[in-house]
């Protein structure tokens, strides 16, 4: 499957997180999993291998963290959440809608900066390092840091680094990090901030750096059962959790968490 077809794939889910979904329907789909849009090619792997060991179907909607946060605040029906930050884990346990106890950090990830792979732009990330001299004239791709967690870290390694003044009026938001790797891979942004699996999946851009960890805060991956949450579920987060999951997750450029 090439990556126009993913990204459309990942559109189409997402469309699924924005109704609420009725008991019926929820029930028919098996589990119900919301899922960070970083997510979208490794948690269907390894979907398809519980299925393969005897597991029963997962529904996933891959999305930005924030608008999966919300929409289970506003619909019931789903029941596992694997955030790409531990913000909008703790915004829904503040309203008391995960399993507390079941709550665990999964995986962690880098943050880099990419580019088109054709380009011949050379940057090197260091303390007010040349970017919107490097965008020339044009737009940073970037999460929106309200709703996406690579977009909120990118903001804070930039701020962090002392260039997001000089940038902040350049930004081309993105709904995802899939939007954002899109951007740059169609050649729409010259960079683009990303996690470092997503550039991994995708050929058409390159890293251009990688941003140091002492300039975000750490990139988390936190999982947990969704109040209410169907008795498989928990099966299934268990697979999530297991040797099998975990080698789909190394091979994608994750870090699993001990």
């Amino acid at each position: 499957m090439n990556s126009r077809v993913k990204f459309s794939a990942v559109a189409f889910l997402s469309l699924f997180a924005l109704s609420p979904l009725k008991a019926s329907a929820a029930d028919a789909a098996g589990v119900v999993f919301f899922a960070a849009a970083s997510l979208s090619d490794t948690l269907p792997v390894i979907e398809k291998q519980y299925e393969a060991s005897g597991g029963g179907k997962v529904t996933f909607s891959f999305a930005a963290s924030g608008t999966l946060a919300k929409q289970i605040e506003a619909s019931g029906g789903v029941d596992l959440f694997m955030s790409a930050d531990n913000q909008w884990m703790d915004y829904l346990a503040g309203k008391n809608l995960i399993q507390a106890d079941t709550r665990k950090p999964v995986l962690g990830n880098g943050l880099v900066l990419v580019e088109p792979k054709d380009s011949k732009d050379a940057i090197t990330i260091a303390p007010n390092f040349p970017l919107a001299a490097a965008l020339k004239g044009g737009k940073l791709a970037l999460g929106d840091p309200a709703s996406v967690p690579a977009g909120n870290y990118g903001k804070i390694a930039l701020t962090s680094l002392g260039v997001w003044d000089s940038v902040s009026g350049s930004v081309a938001s993105g709904e995802n990090v899939r939007a954002v790797l899109e951007y740059v891979a169609r050649g729409e942004s010259p960079f683009g901030i990303v996690y470092t699996t997503d550039a991994m999946s995708e050929p058409r851009v390159k890293i251009a750096g990688t941003f140091p960890e002492s300039s975000h805060t750490p990139i988390v991956y936190p999982v947990a059962l969704v109040k209410d949450a169907k008795p498989e579920a928990a099966k299934f987060l268990a697979y999530v959790e297991g040797p099998q999951a975990k080698a789909v997750f190394e091979k994608a450029g994750f870090t699993v968490a001990k």
